[in-house]
């Protein structure tokens, strides 16, 4: 598209919803926050707006939209949250919908790596690994490592040297491995039939709140967490002292629904209400399995729901 073309709303409106998904996920990434992702991307199209006409066509449209769109997170970042998290917690994290992830520009199947990188760094792993590097090296990491910019894009956007921005990517994927499991196969997910038999002893296992059924599926070294409620548990034996410790065999009645999030699977979890003659959203626990165990639970609460796209109830017979 030529810079003149820009200038006329509705191309540029077009333009703009055309690259809407993957700017939203590239501020997801860096944010860790669907919601702030959703702010950014509404201040990048503003932004780019009002400052059409120094578009030069020198790069393309979408080029120059993902450098308003990091700026804009780098803004935000500054702004909201000028420390990066610490101690293996993102109290701000929020799921990312597989169904809205289905949305983007699909990955050429002749390059599978290219494909593995779209999926691993959209879990929740990665994005919570993230979120523990300082703002300007994520940009860097998430430019060069996600999208594949050369050095010299990114030091232009950052105002930089080529040096500057190799030793912050080396940095930043030291940082990496400090947050990441310890192999990538360990967390990238699969949908096998292992996969999906283990997501089915989980669920079945929580609908019974059964806490020896789900001892049994956790790995030793299981983590947990329920972003924004402080508390990251360590260990298998935390995790399910936590659980127990919150009541869970004294629940009720469940009923779940399965779904999937950040290229993961995941149980949305409804809770009998008496009063409204229905199972009412309670939770939606997203699992990532390795070694035929499950190593890690992050725990979203029902204002996930929407945003998910899952029932706001199911009825007492089971119905949709």
């Amino acid at each position: 598209m030529s810079a003149d073309m820009l200038l006329e709303e509705p191309a540029f409106a077009g333009l703009a919803e055309r690259h809407r998904r993957e700017l939203h996920v590239h501020c997801y990434r860096m944010l860790g926050s669907f919601e702030d992702a959703e702010d950014t991307v509404q201040e990048t199209f503003l932004r780019a707006w009002r400052r059409r006409e120094t578009y030069e066509g020198r790069s393309t449209v979408r080029a120059w939209l993902y450098r308003i769109a990091t700026n804009a997170c780098l803004d935000l970042l500054a702004k909201c949250r000028p420390e990066p998290a610490t101690g293996g917690e993102v109290l701000w994290l929020q799921p990312y919908p597989d169904r809205l992830l289905d949305e983007l520009p699909a990955a050429d199947a002749d390059e599978p790596e290219t494909m593995a990188v779209a999926r691993e760094t959209i879990e929740l792993a990665y994005v919570v690994a993230v979120q523990h590097l300082a703002p300007r090296p994520r940009a860097v990491l998430i430019l060069r490592d996600v999208l594949g910019w050369p050095a010299k894009d990114v030091a232009d956007l950052l105002g930089d040297t080529v040096n500057s921005v190799n030793s912050a990517l080396q940095r930043a994927r030291a940082g990496m491995r400090e947050h990441l499991p310890a192999e990538r196969q360990d967390w990238a997910c699969g949908e096998d039939s292992g996969t999906r038999e283990l997501v089915r002893r989980f669920t079945d296992a929580s609908v019974a709140t059964d806490i020896a059924g789900l001892t049994a599926l956790l790995r030793a070294d299981a983590r947990s967490a329920m972003p924004p409620t402080p508390g990251l548990h360590l260990g298998r034996d935390a995790v399910i002292s936590d659980w127990a410790g919150d009541g869970f065999e004294d629940l009720g009645r469940l009923r779940a629904v399965a779904t999937s999030v950040n290229r993961q699977p995941a149980v949305a979890f409804y809770l009998w209400q008496e009063e409204s003659g229905a199972f009412l959203p309670l939770t939606i626990d997203v699992l990532r399995i390795s070694g035929g165990a499950i190593t890690e639970v992050f725990i979203f609460h029902d204002d996930r729901f929407p945003v998910l796209g899952l029932p706001d109830h199911l009825p007492a017979d089971g119905t949709k």
